[in-house]
């Protein structure tokens, strides 16, 4: 009889590890970290087990951490004391995310440092633009988001990650960075991000829920596969670094797509809405935690992601280093 022998290259878990195509990497990870005002808060999120609010008297303690666990990347949040109309906390130069940034840079500099570039925490009705008569202006909030850019790259910021997906918002914020004098600061855009059920727990962290309406006028519709091709392309034209896509587990048929298409290093973002079904399953003895997250992260590489920005980033690290 003639067929063929699959099985010989599953014959040992060796043999597995000798043939196996996709790889997850601590280098491949991205620890998103929410930093607040004030002293001495470590405060557990609490739909959110194990992410933080911290304050910056943590910040050492917290960066150590990363480096001891091979962590090398670290994208920053910030909540404000201070929320208006504008936004302006987010390009203050001394707002939380400014600080943070430069105490990292200060203490840590082997950390490549990505900043969160959107309005949404920072003004007081939670969009991610500039509201008049209740609608979000988009040319009109394009000059907050690169002077927040500036100033998060001034703080030293080596990636600018802009997640608020205004019409043009990589072309505004490249222009920003170049005149002010940061051409080799890349932009990391949030190129195709969905209007999604699976933020949730990430707006209770970030204080960021829209205190009226929704985002459907600006973020994409989750049923739309085109759409995602042509917001990337712009962005690509636009100057982008990396291109990113939001949520990632119930878009990986978008992430190959993009892969496929186009040479830009590709992160995949693992939401807290993901994160936290994983974690209340695993709490409830549902799950085996350590081998739903590798099976859910090696399907984002195997997808095509180069990089995932997740918040089981540390316990990725230790299960990876034992």
């Amino acid at each position: 009889m003639n067929f063929q022998r699959h099985r010989r290259l599953r014959s040992s878990e060796s043999m597995r590890a000798l043939v196996r195509e996709t790889h997850v990497r601590t280098d491949d990870l991205i620890y998103p970290i929410f930093f607040v005002e004030g002293e001495r808060i470590k405060q557990e999120v609490p739909s959110m087990p194990g992410v933080y609010h911290v304050s910056l008297d943590y910040l050492e303690e917290e960066m150590q951490e990363l480096v001891d666990l091979n962590i090398r990347s670290v994208m920053v949040f910030g909540v404000p004391d201070h929320k208006d109309d504008a936004g302006s906390s987010a390009y203050d130069h001394n707002g939380i995310v400014q600080k943070a940034i430069k105490k990292i840079k200060s203490g840590f500099p082997q950390l490549t440092v990505i900043a969160d570039t959107c309005l949404c925490q920072y003004t007081d009705h939670g969009h991610c633009g500039i509201i008049r008569d209740g609608e979000v202006l988009n040319d009109e909030s394009l000059s907050a988001l690169a002077n927040t850019a500036v100033s998060q790259a001034k703080a030293g910021a080596d990636i600018i990650a802009p997640s608020n997906m205004m019409d043009g918002f990589v072309a505004a914020i490249r222009e920003g960075l170049d005149e002010a004098g940061f051409i080799n600061v890349p932009i990391m855009s949030y190129s195709v991000k969905y209007s999604s059920a699976y933020y949730g727990p990430f707006r209770e962290a970030a204080h960021s829920s829209p205190q009226f309406g929704d985002r459907k006028s600006y973020q994409m519709d989750p049923a739309n596969r085109l759409e995602a091709l042509r917001e990337a392309e712009s962005d690509i034209e636009e100057g982008a670094d990396f291109l990113m896509v939001k949520p990632a587990l119930a878009y990986l048929d978008v992430l190959r797509e993009l892969k496929d298409r186009y040479p830009l290093p590709l992160v995949a973002y693992n939401v807290s809405g993901e994160y936290s079904m994983i974690k209340a399953a695993a709490q409830n003895g549902w799950i085996d935690e350590e081998s739903i997250v590798m099976e859910t992260l090696t399907g984002m590489k195997r997808a095509g992601a180069d990089l995932i920005i997740t918040y089981h980033a540390k316990d990725v690290s230790r299960w990876l280093n034992r």
